[in-house]
């Protein structure tokens, strides 16, 4: 029995999520290999299949179709794999997807421990934290970021100083985060480039990206966990020598 069956056009239209007059485009644009003709009836493999599913991706990143042809062109198709490898590991990094998270107002207002105030629920919209539902429900983008801040405003914490917090964290954990990209493209990822994708070095590469984001990561909250340790014992010290003095 064949592991990997042949697809007609339409069944791999559909297993791509795309249209079968997109995959003639591809096809006629030689971003994909033509299939096996048996008869005026072609059929089409897993290596198909993997290429359309990259130029949709890569199109939903962004990407023109210029870039992608040319992209696909100079490369073999175990590369369009490999890079399928890639974005898969890229959209999850860290095994921990975040997923959407569907609620009332109320409920938001309720979990922040404060009354619903348009400006406050404006605000997390503003930041990418939230968006509109309808006039009564919203859904939660960042629902770990959105239910740690809630409850530090739940302990009694302004919530105009919890929410501003929030890009300010976000602004100095990009700049790590940027210093660890540039790190790792300087000093593995470009000498493979450079060395021309080989193919016996895809497998390391993938996972040596898989292994440096839940690395860096563990740092960065280690590190943090220290410093805040060390900022909580210098405030009880200077509260506890201004209880003394009183």
């Amino acid at each position: 029995m064949n592991a990997h069956p042949e697809m007609t056009i339409d069944q791999l239209a559909a297993s791509a999520q795309m249209t079968v007059r997109n995959v003639r485009a591809y096809a006629s644009r030689g971003l994909i290999p033509a299939p096996r003709l048996v008869g005026r009836t072609g059929y089409y493999g897993p290596e198909h299949l993997s290429r359309l599913q990259l130029i949709r991706d890569l199109v939903d990143r962004g990407y023109t179709l210029a870039a992608v042809e040319k992209a696909l062109v100079q490369h073999t198709s175990s590369t369009a794999g490999h890079a399928l490898d890639l974005l898969a590991t890229l959209a999850d990094p860290l095994g921990q997807d975040e997923e959407p998270e569907e609620m009332t107002v109320e409920a938001l207002a309720r979990l922040a421990g404060t009354e619903h105030q348009s400006v406050f629920l404006d605000r997390l919209i503003e930041l990418g934290m939230v968006e509109r539902i309808d006039e009564e429900n919203v859904r939660l983008l960042r629902p770990f970021v959105v239910r740690a801040g809630a409850k530090a405003m739940a302990l009694g914490l302004d919530r105009t100083s919890v929410v501003e917090l929030l890009p300010l964290i976000a602004t100095h954990t990009r700049v790590i985060a940027q210093r660890f990209v540039d790190e790792f493209r300087q000093q593995l990822w470009n000498p493979f480039v450079e060395a021309g994708l080989p193919e016996e070095q895809w497998p390391q590469m993938l996972k040596s990206i898989e292994t440096i984001l839940p690395v860096a990561s563990q740092a960065v909250l280690a590190i943090f966990r220290d410093e805040l340790n060390k900022v909580i014992q210098e405030a009880l010290g200077e509260e506890i020598n201004r209880i003394v003095d009183a």
